[in-house]
């Protein structure tokens, strides 16, 4: 297992990185964003650990540019700040995992292979189908440039089935990840919110992102072409 880590704090870096030996990691190190960019860009890792307050290039900027460049490998941020706005933005900016410094080791190990067991997996920030774009963190939709103004459940439904794209989803599926397990009304409330959408992402612009399959369920097709 190789892991990169990215952290001027000297002495920290090398602590861990000793750790990390012992338990049969091989370990690189850099002292600043621009370098850890460098290296996590040019070289294969199953894990980075990465430092959130970095001279050159913060760690924010570095997460933001791995996953806008789509590299999946998995990220640990260790901060000493301990906000939840800060955990919030390391999440949603692409990090996998958030430790706040001074942080066990131990902990840090187990972190660390639970993010590796998840491998590579692309986990993108912005999710988009074709020219219809939509940003969990800011809670944004536009289609060809244009702001698309969703209520908040068609939003969570939009999103649950672009995260799932090409896949289909039957109405049961959507009303548990939607709505919740404890909805005892009438399944066919999710066409009425496929019809909004519909109206809203689709009809404007000539597409067909969001398809139903009959006796099945719906899904957005992988390229909205309609």
């Amino acid at each position: 297992m190789r892991v990169l880590i990215v952290e001027d704090e000297a002495n920290l870096a090398s602590v861990v990185k000793a750790g990390l030996t012992a338990e049969g990691y091989a370990v690189d190190i850099m002292a600043n964003g621009v370098d850890g960019l460098w290296a996590a860009t040019e070289h294969s890792y199953d894990a980075i650990i990465l430092d959130i307050m970095l001279p050159g290039l913060n760690g924010y900027e570095v997460c933001r540019t791995l996953r806008g460049r789509r590299i999946w490998t998995p990220i640990i941020m260790l901060t000493a700040k301990d906000g939840e706005y800060d955990l919030a933005d390391a999440l949603d900016l692409g990090a996998d995992d958030y430790l706040t410094k001074p942080f066990s080791f131990v902990v840090l190990l187990a972190r660390l292979r639970a993010v590796t067991r998840r491998g590579h997996n692309e986990r993108p920030t912005v999710l988009a189908v074709d020219d219809l774009v939509l940003d969990p963190a800011t809670r944004t939709v536009t289609r060809a440039g244009d702001q698309i103004t969703l209520t908040t459940r068609e939003f969570a439904l939009l999103e649950f089935l672009m995260r799932n794209k090409g896949d289909v989803m039957s109405k049961r599926a959507i009303i548990e990840n939607v709505w919740d397990m404890s909805f005892d009304g009438d399944d066919n409330i999710v066409e009425v919110y496929v019809m909004y959408l519909r109206k809203k992402i689709d009809q404007p612009y000539g597409r067909a992102t969001i398809e139903t399959v009959r006796g099945a369920g719906y899904r957005v097709a992988t390229d909205g072409a309609g």
